[in-house]
């Protein structure tokens, strides 16, 4: 039986090392292919279940971190979600976490970057991985236990199986899918907007338009998105 005090070194000694920064082939491999999966109407709606993680994610951990109470989360196969949690039924901290769900993605992506960017890609896939198990204990029906298990699976593979070169690899291709996959939901937002989104819900909370709330999405994870993407192949040149 593995000592558990050696296999928490190890976890901190690999999330903690540096890598180097991979070939301009690599970083530009990266960003075709999580164009390609953003964009082909086969595979997107697989992989926005990604999105819809992260989505989820953001309005937990803000709910959390603006002295919320969360009570669960909700991820369903059609890749929507629902996060709820207690407190004041308006307020800042109302704002911040329904504002949270549609720049999440971005916002994460472009802390991948950054970390990326500055020789910590394994890092990336630690912190993800760390933040999966957050998000676990708070799912509260099984096709999102499923689709945080199967995730979190993928994540611990190359983690603790894959060599260097392809965590690192890893760690690109999931920033620039974080970083693209953004705008797409706020796109499909303001085509086939409904009476229940983030972007209604901030209109309730604030009195500015349902639409003003959807712009200022796309305009965030725009800005995330060109931020990041001159992180990762800045960082190349550099």
């Amino acid at each position: 039986m593995a000592d558990p005090v050696h296999v928490l070194t190890e976890i901190w000694q690999r999330a903690t090392a540096t890598q180097p920064a991979p070939s301009s082939t690599v970083v530009l491999a990266t960003a075709a292919v999580a164009a390609l999966v953003v964009l082909m109407p086969r595979v997107w709606p697989v992989a926005r279940h990604v999105i819809t993680l992260v989505h989820e994610g953001s309005h937990a951990s803000v709910a959390v971190l603006t002295g919320r109470r969360l009570t669960g989360i909700r991820l369903h196969s059609d890749t929507s979600g629902l996060t709820v949690s207690v407190g004041h039924p308006r307020g800042p901290g109302m704002i911040a976490t329904a504002f949270a769900g549609y720049v999440g993605p971005g916002l994460v992506g472009l802390g991948a970057a950054w970390l990326t960017s500055r020789g910590h890609a394994v890092a990336v896939l630690w912190i993800l991985l760390l933040l999966l198990l957050l998000m676990l204990v708070q799912i509260r029906n099984w096709f999102g236990l499923w689709s945080v298990l199967v995730t979190g699976a993928g994540l611990v593979a190359v983690t603790w199986w894959a060599a260097p070169q392809w965590q690192t690899t890893t760690a690109y291709a999931l920033a620039w899918f974080l970083l693209l996959g953004a705008p797409r939901p706020v796109l499909e937002l303001l085509a086939h907007r409904g009476p229940g989104s983030d972007a209604d819900l901030l209109a309730r909370l604030t009195r500015l338009p349902a639409l003003l709330w959807v712009l200022v999405f796309g305009a965030v994870t725009i800005a995330t998105g060109v931020l990041g993407g001159s992180l990762l192949v800045i960082a190349r040149v550099a």
